[in-house]
Order: structure tokens, then sequence, then C-alpha cells
């Protein structure tokens, strides 16, 4: 019997490859582990991958990554052993990068998420169910994230003239820090992106509320990117101030020296018997945690939260804080999480929220809260826009774009936790 014609590299209206896709053979490596054993392709299988390879650019991944030279010579030679471990392996990188993201651990500056889908859709599953339905495109397609955020990125990559390459970086850039997260971010969550200074209230991929928020400084305290659970409200919180402050910038003394400012400020100033100063603010209209915070147990020690400075969200840039992000309508944002947390009933949670008492409200339903660091996106009004880039976080992940991709990526960052101390005074 004959054999089948090559499938061609690219089709007609393809781009050629940046220097860095393009060497000249590309370098074979070995499938990651014995559990990725090479499974049983057939010729239609491997020309439908393929065929998805050469169009993955719409998803703003590079076709060059997943060995297309190497696949179309092992269709052309045929079923059998070549074909089974080139499509195997060109698979696996496909889905890896379309479930994880393409870049590289050491390029997400302060991401701290561990994205569960290589868990939740392992890849040895989703090439079993592929082939065993002959549909690849179909199994891979369900693989993109559920947001609307990111189709609309998609449609803005297929609408950017090719000669736009900053665009285009821009756009695939934003496109793998979806990937970043988990594909489905759950029916109800919180979501702030930073350079925005926004927080969303998102309830089945729709906005129901956004509130402008205060965040990190750019350094040290820039605020990281995570992805926590809101486990309770906390109304009319206390403020332990931390001992960089009570001692390093002597406030425990001043505040033992005058008893009446230190009441007058809502200050309960304790003296132990080895000396040390304990400084908690008590709850009331000067609280610096203002009249809520919501209690989101993570080793950064961030978390949402009030602040008498009002103010300050009339600001276009408020990248002010040290970590903590602070929201504006906060007590409407407390009320509501308790009300869909069903901590406490409409009633009770306006009660509360202004007895001027401490309590804690346990969430029986707890909320997913994403903190995150886009630079293209829809804004709070759906429009498609630009955000500054106040962390430079930006340059490390387009530089990855512009090196070959990187293989057995590692899930977890080594970068240092910065346990914040938002000091407040601002």
């Amino acid at each position: 019997m004959p054999q089948p014609a090559p499938t061609p590299l690219l089709p007609a209206n393809s781009q050629p490859a940046p220097a860095a896709e393009a060497a000249a053979t590309p370098v074979v490596q070995p499938l990651a582990d014995a559990d990725q054993a090479p499974l049983k392709w057939t010729l239609a299988d491997g020309e439908a991958l393929l065929e998805l390879i050469q169009g993955i650019g719409s998803e703003g991944l590079i076709p060059y990554d997943y060995q297309m030279q190497g696949l179309a010579a092992a269709i052309a030679d045929g079923e059998g052993a070549s074909l089974d471990e080139q499509a195997t392996r060109s698979f696996s990188w496909l889905i890896e990068d379309l479930r994880d993201g393409r870049t590289p651990m050491e390029a997400r500056k302060q991401w701290f998420v561990v994205d569960p889908d290589p868990d939740r859709l392992p890849t040895r599953q989703i090439m079993a169910e592929a082939l065993e339905s002959h549909d690849i495109a179909g199994v891979v397609g369900k693989l993109a994230p559920t947001v609307p955020d990111y189709a609309e990125l998609k449609e803005a990559l297929a609408a950017t003239p090719k000669a736009n390459k900053a665009r285009i970086a821009l756009i695939r850039a934003n496109m793998d820090r979806w990937r970043w997260l988990a594909r489905d971010l759950g029916s109800q969550y919180l979501l702030t992106n930073v350079p925005e200074y926004q927080l969303r209230l998102t309830v089945n991929n729709k906005i129901i509320r956004s509130y402008k928020t205060i965040v990190g400084k750019p350094g040290r305290t820039a605020t990281p990117q995570l992805a926590e659970v809101v486990e309770g409200v906390i109304f009319n919180p206390t403020w332990t101030v931390p001992q960089s402050i009570v001692k390093g910038e002597g406030l425990g003394a001043r505040l033992l020296a005058n008893p009446a400012s230190a009441k007058a400020q809502g200050y309960a100033v304790t003296k132990g018997a080895n000396g040390f100063v304990n400084v908690v603010q008590q709850p009331g209209k000067n609280n610096s945690l203002g009249l809520m915070k919501l209690d989101m147990p993570n080793e950064h020690a961030i978390f949402l939260h009030d602040t008498p400075s009002r103010h300050l969200f009339d600001s276009d840039r408020r990248a002010l804080s040290h970590g903590c992000i602070r929201t504006e309508r906060a007590q409407e944002l407390a009320i509501t999480m308790a009300i869909l947390g069903k901590g406490a009933a409409k009633d009770d949670a306006v009660a509360i929220s202004v007895s001027g008492k401490y309590t804690k409200v346990p969430l029986q339903k707890t909320f997913p809260v994403y903190i995150t660091y886009f630079t293209m996106g829809r804004d709070i009004n759906g429009q498609l826009t630009t955000f500054n880039d106040i962390y430079d976080r930006d340059a490390p992940v387009l530089a990855s774009f512009d090196q070959p991709r990187q293989a057995n990526r590692a899930r977890e960052t080594d970068e240092e936790v910065v346990e914040i101390v938002d000091d407040l005074q601002i």
C-alpha cells in the first residue's frame, strides 16, 4: 500500500517562526517518565494533531514548540512506534501549555498559586479520551479557561495585524496568565486585578459588584498573586500594631507616656514584666482596618479590609499600601459576603456591622478570592483595555515567549514569601 503524502508543515497563511522558534532541527527530548509511555496513534489522529498544532497560534501559543517537523516526518513514515512516540510527546507538551500556561515559573514574578488543573485533568487522561473519541481538536478545545476575559483576548489576538508585534506579545502574555489559574474559577468568587485597582464580585461569570482598591507599593511590599479562600467576615476589627511600629518607630513608648492620647486614638497598651509592649487598636471609626476585614488565612498575611482614609480612592494611582488590599464601600462588601456565604441573614449582618463590637462571622459557604496581575483585559465595564505594569512583571513573561519552550517546568515557585506587615499609616 502506498504511504500517504506528508502533511505540509505550515498552512499557506502561516507566518515564519521567530528565530528562537525556528532552530534548524528540533531537539527531541525524552518523555517525562514511564507513566507517559507512548499511546497508539492512527494516521488520522496524527494528522488531526498536526493540523491543530499548525493553528495553535490562535490560542497565543507557538506552533514550533510542539515539534511539527518531527510529527510530519513520523506521519510520513506511517503508523508505528515512531508516530506513537512523537505524537504522544507533541500532544503532551501542547496539553501542558494549554492547561497550565507556557511561562516557566521563574518568569512568573511573585506568583504563589498552585494550579489544580494538572491533577483535575491529567495529561494521560486527556490523551486517552482524544484517541478513543478520535476528536483531537474537540477534546483539546475543552481546556481553555472558561472566563469571558480569555475569549475576549483571543478575539483581540485574531483581529490584531501581524505587524503589531508588541500588541500581539502583550495579548498572548495575558492569555497565558489566565492559564496559570484554574480553568474554572467557580460559580462565585472575588477577583482583584492589581494593576487595575479594582475588585470584582463575580457570579456565573458576570460582575455583580465592583470596588476600587488600594494595593501594595512597588518593591518589597508589592501585592503578590494568590488564590486563597475567604473563610469569614470580621466586622469592627481590632488591629494589633506590628512591633516594627510599636518598638521600631517608638509608638509603644509614646503611648505609655501619654495614656490620654492612647485612649483618644483607641489604643489599648499593655507592658509585660519582660518589657514587651503590646498595642491593640480597638474597633471604632478611626481603626486602621476600618469597619471590616475578610478573613482569608495565608502565609503572606494578605487580606482585604476597609480603611478610614477613604479619600485615597479618589486617586488614579493607588499603589500605596504595604501589600494588603483596601477596598472602597467595604461595609457593603462585608455584608454581601456574610449573606452570600450564609454566615448571617441580611438584617443580622447589618446590625452586626453597626454595633461597633468586634464580631467574626464564619461563612458556611467559603469564597475563592483571586489576586491577579493582568496588564491587558476587560475592565469592569467589559471593555478591553491595557493597565499600567506597576510592578514591572510583564518583561520576564514576554521574554519567555522569545525563548524555546521549557520542558518539565516546576509547578510551584521558589520565591521568598514576604509576610506583609501593613503599617496602615497612609
